[in-house]
């Protein structure tokens, strides 16, 4: 059913919405200060690709090391790039819900939202393996 839904997404949104994270990303790599906001964008054009079967997670824990830089960062990108994306989730998930084979689409589209708004200090893992992360296991991908 993952591999039927992940089709039909890349075929109705999905690749465009992948297309946006990539020309954020490397409108972020042009400056050296704001190369991590272009990794960040990379890693979520591939789950904008292909999300179902993946699930985002909580990199590490609030008040740890790197939760300030998060914090500031988060900030930064939703400025610059995370409103637009939200709102290009927005739209397409609003056009996605049209249909009955499209809500399950549109769902998805706006489940994105929060790490297409605040990317950092989250990491996107296999839903098989998000259990196993949240109970505090090392997950390798």
């Amino acid at each position: 059913m993952r591999l039927l839904l992940n089709i039909i997404w890349l075929l109705f949104g999905g690749l465009w919405l992948a297309l946006g994270y990539v020309f954020f990303g490397v409108i972020a790599c042009l400056l050296i200060v704001t190369i991590p906001a272009g990794v960040a964008s990379f890693r979520m054009a591939s789950y904008a690709l292909w999300p179902f079967g993946r699930t985002v997670v909580e990199r590490s824990r609030p008040g740890s090391a790197g939760a300030a830089g998060a914090a500031v960062m988060n900030v930064v990108w939703f400025l610059v790039a995370g409103l637009w994306l939200a709102l290009g989730h927005i739209t397409t998930a609003a056009a996605q819900a049209v249909t009955i084979v499209g809500l399950p689409l549109a769902v998805a589209n706006v489940k994105m939202i929060p790490v297409t708004c605040f990317p950092f200090g989250k990491e996107i893992v296999s839903s098989d393996r998000a259990g196993a992360y949240a109970e505090g296991y090392t997950v390798r991908l």
